[in-house]
């Protein structure tokens, strides 16, 4: 794909707008996470939270258009603002009509946070390790008991996502709920990090926390489509916006040296040339990968590429922008700072770059990748 149409190149120049928005803000997120509750007026927050909808077709391609740009301003910033998130695309795949409603309701009465908790401590998102359990109760409801760790607005989230294994389900056992973050038996804290800060990823536990029935994602369903089938599903879906995050950061980091430093000559107009050569390519592939997903949302292959070259290129773009100031600039330049922080920390969104590498792999070998196909 070379041209957007036109209503999403109407919404890159929108999102472009919004970005310098999220750009002012960014250094003070970083400082203090909690400054999130002060920027919920600007454009693309509020744009983010009213995004509560069903997936349409080319919604992946939207996605990743809208986020690219943002990101470009404020990857953190993005990522903390209320709204559906990966919550929603969750929803939309395993959720009933009924549970949609449920979930668009709670959004739209007022600035709402989610979350997706998935990873958990010792051991990743490894799903056929997952310790989490979800307990059947004589009413019909479920007990839910476990931990999670690293899930981004955790200590925000009035809703979250969790995913568990229902006890004495050996196979096809792994279940996704919805949770009121208010019920009982439910704590989350902050984690400290380097980079994304603004995201203020946390550790939750879940002690007894009740879940009625209604709430359990995917019940209308054939059961080989309500856990692992789900969660592949959606990271397919959110993969390009991965990407596309990472890709932001590459183009502020560029963008950055472009302002900052009008006289490039030699190896370093070199260097810059071929940043932007890579970024405008990993756009296209990214964009690739997005069309895929919306025609046929089991093809997530191409998606695994285009955020494993994302990742490395949002780390070399913001590592060599650095290297444009000299051996003080992260402390002179602190927004190139931020931004190599928050490139490193892309890498382990939705899994890392082997992870993406594999699942590739098995693409090709199958034969789903490689084929010469018309985008």
């Amino acid at each position: 794909m070379t041209r957007l149409p036109t209503h999403l190149e109407e919404l890159r120049h929108l999102a472009r707008g919004w970005a310098g928005d999220l750009r002012a803000a960014a250094l003070e997120l970083d400082r203090d996470p909690e400054a999130v509750h002060d920027l919920l007026h600007l454009p693309a927050v509020r744009h983010l939270a009213a995004r509560v909808r069903s997936a349409d077709s080319g919604d992946t391609l939207e996605r990743a258009v809208l986020v690219e740009e943002l990101a470009r301003g404020d990857a953190a910033l993005m990522l903390a603002s209320p709204g559906p998130s990966m919550t929603g695309v969750l929803v939309d795949v395993l959720g009933s009509p009924e549970q949609q409603d449920w979930f668009r309701d709670r959004l739209t009465q007022r600035p709402t946070w989610t979350c997706f908790a998935l990873t958990e401590p010792e051991r990743g998102s490894a799903i056929g390790e997952m310790s989490t359990s979800l307990t059947p109760l004589g009413d019909g409801s479920f007990r839910l008991d476990g931990a999670k760790r690293y899930v981004g607005n955790a200590t925000r989230a009035s809703v979250a996502a969790v995913f568990a294994r229902v006890a004495g389900a050996e196979r096809l056992g792994v279940r996704a709920v919805l949770v009121d973050t208010a019920d009982p038996g439910w704590t989350a804290e902050p984690l400290p990090t380097l980079g994304l800060r603004g995201v203020r990823l946390g550790a939750i536990a879940l002690d007894g926390v009740r879940v009625p029935a209604d709430r359990v994602l995917g019940h209308h369903l054939p059961p080989t489509r309500r856990g692992m089938w789900g969660v592949l599903a959606v990271f397919n879906r959110l993969r390009p916006s991965v990407a596309a995050i990472a890709l932001g950061i590459a183009g502020a980091a560029h963008d950055y040296v472009a302002e900052h430093r009008r006289e490039l000559r030699g190896t370093e107009l070199a260097l810059f040339e071929e940043l932007d050569r890579r970024i405008h390519a990993t756009r296209l592939l990214t964009h690739r990968a997005a069309v895929a997903v919306d025609r046929r949302p089991a093809d997530g292959h191409l998606a695994s590429a285009a955020k494993a070259r994302a990742c490395e290129l949002a780390e070399d773009a913001t590592l060599s922008a650095l290297s444009f100031f000299g051996p003080a600039a992260r402390l002179e330049h602190p927004l190139l700072d931020k931004y190599a922080r928050d490139a490193r920390g892309v890498e382990f969104m939705e899994g890392t770059g082997t992870m993406q590498r594999l699942n590739l792999f098995q693409g090709l070998h199958t034969g789903r990748v490689g084929r010469a196909e018309a985008c």
